[in-house]
This record gives C-alpha cells, sequence and structure tokens, in this order.
C-alpha cells in the first residue's frame, strides 16, 4: 500500500511539473507571438511639430538602430507601404509625410511658407520631439534635398545614407528640368502658369509608368492616391511655390559635396536607370566626393520600389547590416 500510494503521489507530481511547463510554454510562446506582432505592425502616428499635425508610419523594436525615411514629390510615406515591413524585422523604421503631402496637415500658403528649409526645419523639429539620437536616413526626390539638410545639421547622428533617385549632382537632372529651370531664371507668371501640369492626374501617371517594363506592377492606387491630395483646393499653388524654391537645392549641391567629403559617410545609391527626371549620372557622381559611395542600378523607372522592392529591400538590408549600431 505504502509502495501504491508513493507511486500515485509521484504521478500526481509528474503531472502537476507538466501541467505547469505547458502553461509556462504557453505564456512564452504567448509573448513571443505578442513581441513578433508589436514589432512587425505599422503603427500610424501623429505628432505636433512647430503647431503642425504630422502623420507618421512607424515599425520594428524600438530599441533596435533607427532609419528615417523620406518621401519625394508628389508622393508621401504610403510609397514606403511595401519597404517598411521588410527592414522593421530587424530596425526601427519611422516614415512621416512632409507639410503639404499625405496625411500631415497642408496649412495654407499665407501660413506656411513652403521651401525646402521650412520642410527640413519641420523634419528637424520631427527628430527633436522623438529624440533620435543615432539613424540612417533614406532619401527619395524632394527627401534628397530635406534629407541633406537634416545631414548638413545632424553630421553626428548621421550613421549611414539610402539615396533612391534622389539628386545631389547637376548631372543627374535631366531635359524634364528645362521648363522648371526657366521659371528659374524667369519667374513670371506666364512661365509660373505654364507649369500647372505638373500637378495633373497625366503627370502624376507618368511619373509611375514611365520607364517600367512591366506597368501590371504598378499599383493604381499609389497615382490615384497621390493626385487626391494633389487635387485638394490651393495644393496647384503649394506645389507651385516648392517646384520655385526647388533652385535653391541646386544651389546648395556644392555644400552636400562638401559634406560627402568632410564625413565620407556610408552612402548608398539605388536608382531606377530609366528614371525620366534623374539620370543615372546622378548616381554615379556621388563618388567622385565619397569613397564610402555604393551605387546599383535597377531596370524601372522613378518609382524604383513599386517594381523592384524586394531587390533593392535586400540591398539596403545588407548595407543596414555593415552600419554602426
Amino acid at each position: 500500500m505504502k509502495t501504491s500510494t508513493l507511486i500515485n503521489t509521484s504521478l500526481i507530481t509528474i503531472a502537476g511539473l507538466l501541467l505547469l511547463s505547458n502553461l509556462a510554454l504557453a505564456q512564452s510562446t504567448k509573448n513571443i507571438n505578442k513581441i513578433h506582432m508589436e514589432t512587425s505592425a505599422v503603427h500610424y502616428r501623429n505628432i505636433k511639430i512647430k503647431g503642425l499635425n504630422i502623420f507618421y508610419r512607424e515599425a520594428g523594436p524600438k530599441d533596435a538602430p533607427t532609419i528615417l525615411l523620406l518621401h519625394g514629390y508628389p508622393t508621401s510615406s504610403h510609397m514606403y507601404r511595401n519597404l517598411i515591413p521588410v527592414l522593421s524585422k530587424k530596425y526601427h523604421v519611422l516614415a512621416p509625410d512632409f507639410p503639404g503631402f499625405g496625411y500631415s496637415d497642408a496649412p495654407d500658403r499665407s501660413q506656411f511658407n513652403y521651401t525646402f528649409d521650412n520642410l527640413a526645419s519641420t523634419m528637424q523639429g520631427f527628430i527633436n520631439e522623438l529624440d533620435l539620437k543615432h539613424f540612417a536616413i533614406y532619401i527619395f526626390d524632394y527627401g534628397a534635398p530635406v534629407g541633406l539638410r537634416l545631414a548638413l545639421a545632424n553630421p553626428e547622428k548621421i550613421t549611414g545614407i539610402i539615396t533612391q533617385n534622389g539628386n545631389a549632382y547637376e548631372e543627374g537632372l535631366s531635359s524634364e528640368w528645362n521648363p522648371i529651370q526657366k521659371y528659374w531664371k524667369e519667374p513670371s507668371q506666364a512661365n509660373r502658369d505654364a507649369l500647372k501640369d505638373f500637378v495633373s492626374k497625366e503627370a502624376t501617371w507618368y511619373q509611375y509608368h514611365e520607364g517600367v517594363s512591366d506597368p501590371t506592377l504598378i499599383a493604381p492606387e499609389t497615382y490615384t492616391l497621390d493626385q487626391h491630395f494633389l487635387d485638394r483646393s490651393g495644393n496647384i499653388e503649394i506645389q507651385l511655390d516648392l517646384v520655385k524654391d526647388y533652385r535653391t537645392n541646386v544651389a546648395m549641391y556644392p555644400k552636400f559635396h562638401a559634406y560627402f567629403r568632410a564625413y565620407k559617410p556610408q552612402l548608398l545609391a539605388v536608382w531606377g536607370n530609366k528614371d525620366p527626371y534623374f539620370l543615372p549620372a546622378g548616381a554615379e557622381a556621388y563618388k567622385q566626393d565619397n569613397p564610402n559611395a555604393v551605387v546599383k542600378f535597377y531596370n524601372t523607372g522613378h518609382f524604383a520600389l513599386e517594381t523592384n522592392v524586394k531587390e533593392i529591400g535586400q540591398d539596403v538590408l545588407n548595407f543596414l547590416n555593415g552600419l554602426p549600431k
């Protein structure tokens, strides 16, 4: 009887231990799944910067190295929707919308001076408010002059630069810029009015499709969403203000080049080689001033992430993995 009682007691003890073990395993799995969901999910947030509501997307573990994604014209952080999940598995990803773009505030021109200095100043406020100490930047189109202004102002914070068709050299400007450069030289009302088609639905469609070998890869919500925001009341004049001010970016090219020479940041240029606006020569030119510049071309157009996000995403991950943590 004593032996039988001992065996029964032992069995009960073992069963209890197994139950506790299973409960612990289940809780551990639940915690892992929760962590995975929290780090892989994209969060859509808003923050007040200098009185403006700035919308941004955030994903990835907050204690991981940060990468700041800066969009171009005429789009928003929406352009990074397919890249964010690729990067956020290992990195803390932030993608804000500039004032006047996407879901951020678009104040009237009388309330906000639409210049690239002001866009950069707002993004500096974003960096300060989120207390970003070190981060890489991914710059595209308009995001290039904004991001490079930030690099000039925060050289100690920048761990690396990825430029996707983000120009910083005059040899990168195609003939598509000729009417705009004419407006810079002679900012008359007639030359300004001649650029109003720049914000038309046909021009937006062209930006997404020109140079793309397979147009079925272009999601229709891209150019239709961009056009929705472009068609807001007063937005044509806002965009023409920025077109006019783009001349200040070209004037700053020598300062950007000096920054590259002085700091030699790790830099990856990922470039759609059939971009109608920014030529491959603009990508190659980064090597002139920065021995750490690496250039990769993809057989596509301006919005290269729409067609080549897998290749670009992997190349960007490889680049980020080599940066200081």
